[in-house]
């Protein structure tokens, strides 16, 4: 079960894909999404990182790339709300005179 969930995300495949070895692909997605409502993953990961922790087998340096953090587009100066106002008309100060 977990080498089918695991070969899943690796290829980023549709579950519909997934290699007849690993059994009926509705069986491993509906066994994921079960593990993942009732703790089983959270709790998997927790000892995981905890044996890794006590091993000091965790490096917990963390890095952003700055090429892939995106702001969300109100972040860059989107108008917020309301409908945008329909620009004046503008006249030039020193045109002739209309008659």
């Amino acid at each position: 079960m977990i080498d089918a969930i695991a070969w899943k995300f690796q290829t980023g495949s549709q579950w519909i894909h997934l290699p007849e070895k690993y059994g009926n692909w509705r069986g491993v997605y509906n066994r994921l999404r079960m593990w993942a409502i009732d703790g089983t993953w959270e709790g998997v990961f927790t000892a995981l990182v905890a044996q890794a922790d006590a091993d000091e087998d965790i490096n917990w340096a963390v890095s952003v790339d700055s090429i892939i953090v995106r702001a969300h587009q109100h972040a860059a100066g989107a108008r917020k709300k309301g409908p945008q106002q329909a620009n004046q008309q503008t006249t030039p100060s020193d045109g002739p005179a209309a008659d």
